[in-house]
C-alpha cells in the first residue's frame, strides 16, 4: 500500500501524465496563442529590422545615430522590464487612458525587442555586399531606398537568412515572457495548470515539447542553409 501511494505521489507517475493528456486541449490553445503572437511579433520585428538596418548602413549621420540609439536601448534592457513598463507603466502614467491587452503588449514588446537584433543582422548582411554595388546604383540615378530594396537586400539575403532564422527561434522562445502579465500562452497555461493540479513535471515538460516543435524545424533549416553558404563560398 505504501509503495502504491509513493508511486502515485511521484512527479513521474503515469497517472500525472494521463491527466496531462486528458487536459491537452488547454495546452493546444496556448500553443495556438503563442503561434499567433509569434507571427505578429515577427512581422513587426522584420519591418523594424529592415528599416533600422538600412538606416544603420546609411551615410546620413542622423539616420545612423537614430538607428544606433534604437538598437542599443532595446538590446541592453531586459525584455521583462519592457513588458512591465508597457503593460503596467503606461496605464499608471496615463491614469488608465492607455491600456493595452496582453496579446498586443506581447506583440509590441517582443516585436520591438527583436527588431533591434534583426536590424543588426540586416546591417551586417548589407555591409557584406561590396560597396561598389551601392555606388554603381547611385551613380545610375537610383535613390537610396531603391538601391537597398532592388539591389543590395536581394544580394544580402543569402548572408542574412541563417542568423535571421536564429532570431526567429529566439523570438518564439521569448514570447514566454508574456506569462508575467498573464497572457494565455504555453508557459502561462503550463504554470496555471501545474499550480492547480501539482503536476509540475508533465506541465513544464509538455510546454518544453511544444516550444521544441515550433523551434527545432527552424533551427535545423538555419543550420542547413549555413552549411550551404559555407560550401558555396568555398568553391
Amino acid at each position: 500500500m505504501l509503495l502504491l501511494t509513493t508511486a502515485a505521489a511521484s512527479p513521474f507517475a503515469l497517472s500525472r501524465w494521463a491527466d496531462f493528456f486528458a487536459n491537452f486541449g488547454e495546452f493546444a490553445k496556448g500553443f495556438l496563442y503563442t503561434l499567433g503572437m509569434s507571427f505578429c511579433a515577427l512581422l513587426l520585428a522584420f519591418v523594424l529590422g529592415v528599416i533600422f538596418g538600412a538606416m544603420s548602413s546609411s551615410k546620413n549621420k542622423v539616420l545612423k545615430a537614430i538607428a544606433r540609439v534604437y538598437v542599443e536601448v532595446f538590446q541592453n534592457t531586459p525584455l521583462l522590464v519592457q513588458f512591465v513598463f508597457v503593460y503596467y507603466g503606461l496605464a499608471i502614467m496615463t491614469n488608465g487612458l492607455i491600456m493595452i491587452s496582453t496579446f498586443f503588449t506581447a506583440v509590441l514588446c517582443v516585436g520591438i525587442y527583436h527588431g533591434a537584433y534583426i536590424a543588426e543582422v540586416i546591417r551586417s548582411g548589407i555591409e557584406a555586399v561590396p560597396k561598389g554595388q551601392t555606388e554603381a546604383a547611385l551613380s545610375q540615378g537610383f535613390t537610396y531606398s531603391q538601391t537597398m530594396s532592388l539591389i543590395i537586400l536581394p544580394q544580402a539575403v543569402r548572408t542574412i537568412l541563417p542568423p535571421l532564422t536564429n532570431q526567429v527561434v529566439n523570438l518564439i522562445k521569448n514570447t514566454s515572457t508574456v506569462a508575467i502579465i498573464s497572457g494565455a500562452d504555453i508557459m502561462f497555461t503550463a504554470k496555471a495548470w501545474a499550480y492547480e493540479t501539482t503536476n509540475y513535471v508533465p506541465a513544464f515538460a509538455g510546454a518544453a515539447l511544444l516550444y521544441f516543435i515550433m523551434c527545432f524545424p527552424l533551427a535545423t533549416w538555419a543550420r542547413h542553409k549555413e552549411e550551404e553558404n559555407k560550401k558555396s563560398y568555398s568553391l
